[in-house]
């Protein structure tokens, strides 16, 4: 007797693959890619664009958590956090997964062929980023810094995708970006640094040691000082600059749950990001907006 696969029971394994249950990763990827897309446009961005882009963010987002877990197979089952991963408990083969993320970039890669020729070619260089990413963690104590010039790329994208070329303002919103997926990411690693430790994964929350809380402060500081650069260049008003502070206020708060240094307290502190990409990109639609509303009236 053949015996017939569980089709609602399997997809639900892939939906936990693709983390579909937890969508911090997908917002924290959307929001630098939206502040791109605003900025490029000068407010709100042309509706298959902003389409195309928003998309690809789920899709590439899922791509890549199929892939991390992929190559995490050999720590994920050491970690009190990753234990019952779909392909640690063997629910989803190696196979299945390396399907599943070809499906999603061809996908993804679909959408991006369009719009325009350098957007597509720069597309190559994010599935390069998404696919090798996962493997850095073996090799050096930096991968959250890889993590987010992955998650930023959808800026240099975005910019090429309205205006046909990737000007220094998009560039130093990237910089911003990765300075801020890297602190974020830092929360993360800080997580697992006791799991890490034990089976020989490398991260900037082992890197920075117990001086973790200092350099979490210079990695803010970063973002904030390479997002003031660049409200400065781009002529943005006073509701930028109110997101941007709220944004502060946000990350301070983080630093008050993170101090303990607790597992659940960095978790906490790294779930709190998503309010900090959300008040950055209010500040700038916002601007932006009512800009068009003086100018109109």
């Amino acid at each position: 007797m053949v015996t017939r696969p569980n089709w609602p029971q399997r997809l639900r394994h892939y939906w936990q693959l693709v983390r579909g249950d937890r969508p911090i990763g997908w917002l924290l990827l959307l929001w630098p890619t939206w502040w791109g897309l605003w900025l490029a446009a000068g407010g709100l961005p042309p509706a298959w664009i902003l389409l195309v882009f928003s998309l690809g963010v789920w899709l590439t987002r899922s791509a890549g958590c199929v892939i991390n877990d992929y190559a995490d197979r050999w720590l994920d089952g050491e970690v009190a956090r990753t234990r019952q991963r779909p392909l640690v408990t063997g629910a989803v083969s190696g196979r299945e997964a390396l399907v599943l993320f070809a499906v999603l970039m061809l996908v993804a890669f679909a959408l991006v062929l369009t719009l325009n020729r350098l957007t597509v070619w720069l597309s190559v260089v994010g599935v390069f980023l998404a696919a090798t990413y996962p493997y850095l963690k073996r090799y050096t104590y930096l991968p959250q810094v890889y993590l987010g010039m992955a998650f930023g790329w959808g800026i240099p994208m975005a910019f090429a995708a309205i205006q046909g070329t990737v000007p220094p303002l998009a560039w130093l919103l990237y910089v911003a970006n990765i300075f801020w997926a890297t602190a974020y990411d830092t929360w993360y690693a800080m997580v697992d640094r006791d799991d890490d430790l034990r089976m020989g994964a490398k991260s900037t929350a082992i890197l920075f040691g117990e001086l973790d809380l200092p350099a979490q402060g210079v990695l803010y500081a970063g973002m904030f000082a390479a997002l003031a650069l660049v409200g400065r260049q781009a002529g943005l008003g006073p509701w930028y600059w109110a997101g941007l502070a709220v944004a502060l206020l946000l990350v301070v708060w983080e630093f008050r749950l993170a101090r303990t240094r607790a597992r659940e307290d960095c978790f906490r502190a790294f779930l709190h990001n998503n309010w900090v990409g959300l008040a950055v990109f209010a500040g700038i639609a916002l601007d932006f907006a009512l800009r068009a509303k003086v100018v109109a009236a």
